[in-house]
């Protein structure tokens, strides 16, 4: 009698150093899965994950130089295919003052290098047969929030983009499916410690909501309920009014 073989999937998750990414990841090995984890510091992969298994494959990736491309191929590569991308990685900050290389250097990281890496995964998913792709942007790219210009413009780019892939994946039957995650408020390096954030959610508890969104193949949620009730009434709110509210942190 031949002996079934369980075929196990197959996940990269780039921006897996810390925060939301690291724990996403150890939810993923926890449920079986293989992991490709990538980021910018080699260090903090070589300290978060034990790199001698077999389950575990890293890269150094830094989404906002060219060549990162080349990074995630060749963990492909490693890794004999792929079925799951996940795009974790990305920056913002409060910037009132409009403090101009700061502005840039957010929309290089959560614009440039985003589309950079997801038009990667999603010509790899085209070429090989379909694929699943999640990205981690926000409810910030609801409306355009005062005190965070660029990051609230790139999160809108984000949610975009993918709506836009979702519709060429349809109209020529890619098979490429699309996870747009939207947290709130993550305690990660990304909040200003010295701030109190209202409904402030743990990269562990966010990790097990994509995780099950992610198996769900559920096209867009909002973690979680509290923040689902934020964004339907921002989204009630005209323009004319947004634009006179002061919203401050």
């Amino acid at each position: 009698m031949q002996q079934k073989l369980h075929y196990k999937k197959r996940a990269i998750i780039v921006g897996a150093t810390s925060g939301i990414g690291l724990e996403l990841a150890k939810g993923l090995l926890n449920e079986g899965w293989i992991v490709g984890v990538a980021g910018r510091r080699t260090e903090e992969l070589k300290k978060n994950y034990n790199l001698s298994s077999e389950q575990v494959f890293f890269q150094t990736i830094d989404i906002t130089h060219e060549d990162a491309t080349n990074g995630l191929h060749q963990l492909i590569s490693q890794m004999g295919g792929v079925d799951l991308f996940v795009q974790a990685s990305g920056i913002g900050f409060q910037n009132p003052v409009l403090d101009k290389e700061l502005e840039i250097k957010i929309a290089e990281t959560n614009a440039v290098g985003f589309v950079r890496m997801v038009a990667t995964a999603y010509q790899y998913f085209r070429d090989n047969g379909g694929g699943h792709i999640a990205v981690i942007s926000s409810i910030a790219g609801t409306k355009g929030i005062g005190i965070s210009p660029s990051y609230s413009a790139t999160k809108r780019l984000q949610n975009t983009y993918i709506e836009a892939l979702a519709q060429l994946s349809n109209m020529y039957k890619h098979r490429i499916y699309f996870t747009d995650i939207r947290p709130g408020f993550v305690k990660t390096a990304l909040l200003d410690g010295d701030k109190k954030y209202p409904m402030l959610m743990t990269p562990s508890r966010v990790a097990k909501h994509i995780i099950k969104a992610i198996n769900k193949r559920k096209r867009v949620v909002v973690i979680d309920w509290r923040y689902r009730c934020v964004v339907f009434v921002w989204r009630l709110i005209p323009n004319w009014l947004w634009e006179r509210l002061k919203i401050r942190n």
